[in-house]
């Protein structure tokens, strides 16, 4: 097989949850962009709509289909849509989650110190319903297809290196201002990811259905100097990601060129996790 054949998705229908969010969004585009047809599942519908309208108007095939991924109705209709209209599931990038972030327009919306100790059950409970049981229900629902097809798939799982080690909080530290903490759930839901994905790997031996995570480290996204200072010195590469970066471990997974591969984890963190 030549290598552009092996990167080539022509044919095939993608499905990204979170696609209008900031890897989402960059997923979507790579997958359309290799020939896949892409249904951009997402709540919210404004940004969708404008990635779609690019994509649609650069000659790319994309669909909006907004879905509340932790309700089990929503997910199925979502699903049975992106069937329907598009013919197939071929590949999943479980890629939603709740993220809480630490750019210039979360600081300016306030958000939570993520203190432990008065972490509020609320927040861990709609965190977990986002980032595992709205994985779960999204992938039960487009493995029925996929399995229908002819038992043959790509799932790419979105983690996180907060998956693989609990954060440090040092680096969220801003001179005058109150100490920040990335939140419990967001490692604890990571790790999980990590779990799922090799549970169904495992699971879905004897067919090609393959499932594999992709674990980004901290992308860029206008954040403050001291933050990024802060980060780009955990990292072995002396910087944050670019939003782009996780492009081509994506493709790779969604692709023939990682047939061989399931249960897997292909981690694209500028070297954070190897020192």
């Amino acid at each position: 097989m030549n290598i552009p054949k092996m990167f080539d998705l022509t044919g095939r229908v993608a499905l990204v949850t979170g696609g209008a969010g900031l890897l989402g969004a960059e997923f979507c585009r790579t997958l359309a962009e290799a020939g896949a047809a892409v249904a951009i599942v997402d709540l919210n519908v404004g940004a969708s709509e404008k990635l779609a309208n690019d994509l649609i108007q650069a000659g790319y095939q994309v669909q909006v289909v907004p879905a509340d991924i932790t309700r089990p109705e929503s997910v199925h209709d979502m699903a049975a849509v992106v069937v329907s209209t598009l013919g197939r599931i071929d590949i999943l990038v479980n890629s939603a989650a709740l993220d809480p972030k630490f750019d210039p327009e979360a600081l300016a919306q306030g958000i939570s110190s993520g203190k432990f100790e008065d972490y509020p059950l609320e927040q861990w409970n709609q965190a977990l319903a986002v980032n595992l049981t709205g994985m779960f229900l999204v992938t039960q629902a487009c493995v029925k297809q996929m399995l229908a097809q002819g038992k043959k798939g790509s799932i790419i799982n979105i983690c996180s290196t907060y998956g693989l080690g609990g954060p440090d909080q040092r680096i969220y530290i801003q001179e005058g201002h109150p100490q920040t903490y990335k939140p419990v759930y967001y490692t604890v839901t990571k790790a999980g990811v990590l779990g799922f994905t090799r549970y169904l790997a495992a699971y879905y031996a004897g067919t090609e259905i393959r499932v594999n995570a992709l674990t980004p480290g901290g992308v860029f996204n206008k954040h403050d100097e001291t933050f990024e200072r802060n980060y780009s010195a955990k990292t072995i590469l002396g910087r944050m990601a670019r939003k782009d970066e996780m492009n081509g471990a994506l493709l790779f997974l969604a692709s023939e060129a990682s047939s061989y591969m399931t249960g897997s984890n292909l981690i694209v963190d500028g070297g954070w996790t190897a020192w």
